[in-house]
């Protein structure tokens, strides 16, 4: 994370309805060797104190969690360079502005017994967005192809002990300086999701 503290100055709040709208991430666990990185999509529960999520079986992490294991969800959202010329102000460097927000916690292995409920709940927080589209559902799938695919995935849970975020969306410019970079990220922006990153920037 951005140690500048303007960068830093979202509320849990905002960093937890972050998440929850993004719900997918990169978990990461450390080992001995080097770090252990899966991208996955996870569902917050209410109070943002958990997060639930399913890995393939055959997934390094899952040989890790013979215990629980300290670990980490990076939820990242739109980014981009910025071009020190499109401030329009002297002496600037160029940057690359992003938002990430980080769920730390411990991840442990749930009981098998809870997979078909996370897998049900997720595929209906997905589905649900997808509205007015007739959502899917694992009935629609065969007994024996259904049991067969969840023979191959564990249920997770990361138990949620911090969560903060960057927010680093030139809060440290000018106004207008700001709102000129953000309307160069809209029209020709290099990075990921820049139409919304050049709103957020607008609003930051």
């Amino acid at each position: 994370m951005h140690p500048n503290p303007t960068f830093r100055a979202e509320t849990r709040e905002r960093h937890i309805e972050f998440a929850r709208d993004r719900a997918f991430g990169v978990l990461a666990v450390s080992t001995s060797d080097a770090p252990l990185l899966s991208h996955v999509p996870f569902l917050l529960n209410e109070d943002a104190s958990s997060a639930d999520l399913h890995l393939v079986r055959s997934n390094p992490i899952v040989r890790a969690l013979k215990q629980p294991q300290p670990a980490k969800i990076a939820v990242l959202g739109p980014d981009g360079y910025i071009s020190p010329d499109w401030y329009e102000v002297d002496d600037q460097v160029p940057t690359w502005n992003y938002v990430a927000v980080h769920l730390t916690g411990v991840l442990e292995m749930r009981p098998t017994d809870d997979l078909r409920n996370l897998l049900d709940r997720q595929a209906a927080d997905f589905e649900n967005r997808l509205l007015p589209k007739p959502p899917w559902l694992a009935s629609k799938m065969t007994p024996d192809a259904l049991d067969r695919m969840m023979r191959m995935i564990v249920p997770c849970r990361l138990m949620i002990s911090d969560i903060d975020g960057t927010w680093k969306l030139n809060q440290n410019k000018p106004d207008e300086a700001r709102h000129r970079a953000a309307d160069h990220v809209h029209s020709a922006g290099l990075g990921s999701e820049v139409a919304r990153l050049a709103s957020l920037m607008r609003k930051a």
